[in-house]
C-alpha cells in the first residue's frame, strides 16, 4: 500500500515561517465546510460545527483507505473568517461580530459521491445537529499573503495590522477575499504560547 499522505508536508500552502509574509499561489482545493457566526469561545453553533465536520472526515479518510487503498492524514482545522468593520480582527477583536466558515480539505480523489456516503454513515447513529449543514466546496483563493503566527489566537492582531497596514500596502496589494487561518496546533493539548496558526489572506494588486 502506498504512503500515508500528510498535506502539510508535501503542499506548500501548509507551509510558512513566523515573521516572513511569503507570497504564493494557492491551488484551487476542496472542503468540508459549515458556516456559523459569533464568538468561537462562546457561541455554541462553532462547537456543533466541530462535532459535525470532523466525523465526516474521519469517515472519508477511513473509506479512502478501505475502498480506494489511499490513506492520509485528515488535514488541520481551517477558518475562514470575516466581518463588516476590518478593526474588529485587528484591533478590536470584537469576535462577537466575526462570520465564519470552519473547514477540513479532503483531497482530489474524492468526490460529491464519497462525501455523501460518508455523511449518511454519520447520520446513521447518534447524527450531530449540524450535519445537515456540512457541505463539500471547492475555494480558489489564488494569489495569497500568509505567514506563521506562534502562540495565543488573541495575539494575533499585531501580526495583522503589519500585514494590512504595512505589508500589502508597502508591495502594491490589497485584500480580494477572506481572512484565513490553519490551526496545526490543538488548543485542547497545546499550550497558548506554543500553538501554531498560518494567517494567509488573499490579494490582489492595487494597480
Amino acid at each position: 500500500m502506498a504512503a500515508k499522505i500528510d498535506v502539510k508536508k508535501t503542499l506548500e500552502a501548509y507551509r510558512a515561517a513566523p515573521g516572513v509574509f511569503q507570497v504564493l499561489d494557492v491551488p484551487a482545493l476542496q472542503y468540508l465546510m459549515v458556516d456559523g457566526h459569533g464568538d468561537p469561545n462562546t457561541a455554541p453553533a462553532y462547537e456543533e460545527a466541530l462535532k459535525a465536520l470532523y466525523p465526516v472526515a474521519y469517515k472519508l479518510k477511513f473509506a479512502s483507505k478501505q475502498e480506494l487503498g489511499r490513506d492520509y492524514v485528515v488535514p488541520p482545522l481551517e477558518g475562514l473568517w470575516w466581518a463588516e468593520d476590518l478593526e474588529s480582527f485587528t484591533s478590536a477583536r470584537d469576535k462577537s461580530r466575526w462570520d465564519w466558515t470552519l473547514m477540513i480539505m479532503v483531497p482530489d480523489w474524492l468526490g460529491p459521491r464519497d462525501f455523501r456516503a460518508a455523511v449518511e454513515r454519520v447520520g446513521a447513529k447518534d447524527a450531530p445537529a449540524s450535519l445537515g449543514a456540512v457541505r463539500l466546496e471547492p475555494l480558489a483563493e489564488g494569489t495569497c499573503v500568509q505567514v506563521l503566527h506562534v502562540g495565543p489566537y488573541d495575539d494575533e492582531a499585531a501580526v495583522l495590522e503589519e500585514l494590512h497596514h504595512r505589508f500589502l500596502p508597502g508591495n502594491g496589494l490589497r485584500p480580494s477575499g477572506k481572512h484565513h487561518e490553519i490551526y496545526l496546533g490543538d488548543p485542547r493539548r497545546t499550550a497558548p504560547e506554543k500553538l501554531r496558526t498560518i494567517l494567509r489572506q488573499p490579494v490582489v494588486p492595487t494597480a
